[in-house]
């Protein structure tokens, strides 16, 4: 059953509600109006419990980017420290080459 037949028959329903003794008609449309306080909090509740997952569903989305991009950053640290440590090594091979070979530091 969908909205708009609910307050069809709610609205069949309080026309039916006028033709009965006062004191009936009294407590139903007592109970109707909570009906209606409580759908109407239901319904408020929804709408918030939908906002709050748009929000998560957004600040995932932020989350999983950011992830991505320090993955994406650490990759190229990695590359750099790597290079560096490779040309360390280049370059204490070629002073230790240089001094058991009798080379000039200064070439």
């Amino acid at each position: 059953m969908n909205e708009r037949n609910i307050e069809e028959r709610m609205c069949r329903l309080i026309e039916q509600l006028q033709s009965l003794p006062t004191e009936y008609r009294d407590k139903l449309e007592s109970l109707c109006k909570n009906d209606q306080d409580q759908r109407s909090q239901i319904e408020e509740n929804v709408s918030k419990l939908q906002d709050s997952l748009d929000y998560l569903r957004l600040s995932v989305k932020y989350m999983v980017f950011d992830l991505e991009a320090t993955r994406r950053e650490n990759v190229y640290l990695r590359k750099l420290v790597e290079q560096i440590r490779r040309d360390s090594t280049r370059s204490d091979d070629d002073n230790d080459n240089n001094f058991f070979f009798g080379g000039n530091e200064s070439d």
